[in-house]
């Protein structure tokens, strides 16, 4: 076992039953306000769009299937439909 010296003293962390080892990070000291109440809550407008996005979607997508749309059932009408749906997701996000 190579000898411990003062240029290189061996261990540079705690060990594990040590009181450095059980205190953990220091706080900085530093105080974070909470967040108010009117930043926490979606606005009414955000529910309210995702879910006609996922209505409207799902409507084009079963309305397709069952030929009520003009012309004859069509893959752009299922894509359109996923893309409604799509954009019902990405609003969920906003979603608090």
């Amino acid at each position: 076992m190579p000898r411990r010296t003062k240029e290189a003293p061996g261990r540079y962390t705690p060990k594990a039953g040590s009181r450095q080892a059980l205190a953990g990070p220091t706080s900085s000291g530093r105080y974070t306000a909470p967040l108010p109440v009117d930043y926490r809550h979606s606005p009414w407008w955000v529910p309210a769009f995702m879910l006609t996005f996922f209505g409207a979607g799902l409507l084009m997508i079963v309305l397709n299937y069952i030929s009520l749309l003009p012309s004859a059932p069509s893959n752009w009408y299922l894509l359109g439909g996923l893309g409604l749906i799509i954009c019902g997701f990405v609003i969920s996000t906003q979603y608090r």
